[in-house]
């Protein structure tokens, strides 16, 4: 993979907006790189450990380095702190109280995953901190909202996706009644996006008004509310109509099919294209003359039985037979990639997902670049991921000589 050049100044649509990140782990982090990928200058702010462990974002230490790299850069942290500037701030401290009240009058936004009980131990409580900044908007990343019981409790995507409802869902779908955690950090993840999102919105109503606030981003209000799109189904009547669940997608037999040679994802959905599947898989007479699947509303209730006939007509072509048919039919088709194919994807390639670029320190690695595509103010990546406090001087440096103009 060639080694792709950084960008040399942000070109993304929140260009000029400035960020005090106390985020950590992956919730806020993911948000704020976002946030950063999309130009807005991001200031990582990093605990030295008070003496205890290695200090700074607790990512740092997860994964396995190449031989040779500094410690303390870990995979997943290279994955979502990238365009950041990392300093190093013993808040406690009152040197590191100068320091950040500087940093909070040179910024827009402070965000933070501290639980809000430590914000105040800190003296950066949203009405302390307005007291330095009156127009700041204060987003804090909270496990649960502050008006119920759980309120200051320590959450962790384990933890939320266990309280949200998430981990019911493989047993609806397999019939195995023990709660299981879907293996990605789904939680942290949507409330990262949820936190972007809110940044923005709240960033557009200050250009509005000019008045800064206060918002909260509960990861399990908002995990809760992500998964109950579909899965609050026939209760969102009252009294309910039928069952929790959309019955399409607790289908066990809604998975990857087995071809001949592979795998593919398919998911015919019109009655057109359940027709032309059919015909092209030898079903046809079948389908046609089935009252269980001539129009949605008798497919929804069998859906189970017309995902095992895509089951079986599947596995009598290989996986290239199938594209090749169904493709030419518009019938939403795609072949299943392992984690290892991905890399070698046609369409990840040309779109030049994966970007190669070249550490000072760790060598050769590679980033995903940012997936949105803004026409008129693109997203680039213009910093490697920082090092612990790498940029500690230069962002104290900029801040002092901002107070003292």
């Amino acid at each position: 993979m060639t080694a792709k050049t950084m960008g040399s100044k942000p070109t993304g649509p929140l260009a000029g907006i400035r960020i005090l990140d106390l985020t950590s782990v992956v919730n806020g982090a993911y948000g704020t790189q976002i946030l950063a990928d999309q130009g807005a200058d991001v200031i990582k702010v990093e605990d030295p450990g008070s003496g205890r462990g290695d200090g700074g974002d607790i990512m740092r230490w997860a994964g396995h380095l190449p031989e040779g790299a500094p410690r303390g850069m870990g995979p997943i942290f290279l994955t979502i702190n990238r365009n950041k500037r990392s300093v190093l701030v013993d808040m406690k401290s009152e040197a590191g109280k100068r320091a950040m009240r500087r940093l909070i009058k040179s910024c827009d936004v402070l965000a933070s995953s501290v639980r809000y009980e430590g914000m105040k131990r800190l003296g950066l409580s949203y009405e302390e901190v307005a007291a330095i900044k009156p127009d700041i908007v204060f987003v804090h990343a909270a496990g649960y909202g502050s008006d119920g019981p759980y309120a200051g409790e320590p959450a962790y995507d384990d933890l939320i996706q266990s309280a949200s409802g998430c981990a019911d869902i493989l047993g609806r779908t397999d019939g195995q009644p023990t709660p299981r955690i879907l293996p990605t950090l789904v939680a942290d993840k949507v409330s990262g996006l949820f936190l972007s999102q809110a940044v923005t919105a709240a960033l557009l109503h200050r250009e509005r008004t000019g008045e800064g606030q206060f918002v909260e981003v509960p990861m399990f209000e908002c995990v809760t509310s992500f998964l109950l799109v579909e899965h609050l189904y026939d209760h969102t009547f009252q009294p309910p109509t039928g069952q929790w669940g959309y019955q399409r997608v607790i289908n066990p037999n809604r998975k990857p099919y087995r071809t001949k040679d592979g795998y593919i994802g398919l998911l015919p959905y019109t009655d057109k294209q359940w027709d032309m599947f059919f015909q092209a898989a030898g079903y046809g007479d079948l389908i046609q003359s089935d009252p269980r699947f001539a129009d949605y509303g008798t497919r929804a209730k069998h859906i189970q039985e017309l995902y095992g006939l895509i089951e079986k007509a599947a596995a009598t072509k290989t996986t290239q037979e199938w594209l090749d048919i169904l493709k030419p039919l518009s019938i939403p088709v795609v072949k299943t990639n392992t984690l290892d194919e991905l890399p070698d994807d046609p369409h990840l390639k040309a779109v030049d997902f994966f970007e190669g670029y070249e550490h000072p320190d760790l060598g050769a690695y590679r980033l995903m670049k940012p997936p949105v595509k803004f026409s008129k103010t693109p997203s680039n990546i213009r910093r490697h991921p920082p090092k612990l406090g790498e940029h500690t001087d230069e962002v104290l440096a900029e801040v002092s000589a901002g107070e003292e103009a």
